[in-house]
């Protein structure tokens, strides 16, 4: 559900094509096995495993990848609506720890765009369980 209470991105295939677009030209997302679940304009959720090489030295998954599969599915939901977009700032909240073998999901959710800057939240989960709260900034390009 989005912020209105409607299903998101059902009605909208050319945002959702650029949302698709971004990901595909993603090659470090990619290379980590993350994956594109859906995406719509405003919004998109990625997924990831956590691998054996991922975990630090406390053996829970690093930090990094964590904002990494966050930031990959920002990066998805901001560029949905089509001009290119980068990120302008983001903090993450770390709840929980992942471990080894844990599957992550990352849900994008547009809070706001005005004019070339937006706001989205990004909730990291593992099956019920939020591990993460990430809060990014965006601005589009001008071209």
């Amino acid at each position: 559900m989005d912020i209105a209470g409607e299903r998101p991105g059902r009605d909208a295939a050319p945002a959702a094509g650029a949302g698709r677009e971004y990901f595909a030209a993603d090659p470090t997302a990619r290379s980590l096995g993350i994956a594109l679940v859906d995406t719509g304009p405003g919004w998109a959720t990625l997924r990831m495993s956590v691998r054996a090489d991922m975990v630090n030295g406390h053996g829970t998954a690093h930090g990094g990848y964590l904002f990494l599969l966050a930031d990959s599915a920002f990066a998805c939901a901001c560029n949905s609506h089509g001009p290119v977009t980068v990120a302008a700032g983001a903090d993450i909240d770390f709840v929980r720890p992942a471990h080894e073998g844990d599957v992550l999901t990352a849900t994008a959710r547009e809070r706001t765009r005005l004019g070339r800057g937006g706001v989205y939240d990004v909730t990291v989960t593992r099956g019920d369980d939020v591990l993460a709260e990430f809060r990014g900034r965006s601005r589009a390009l001008r071209t």
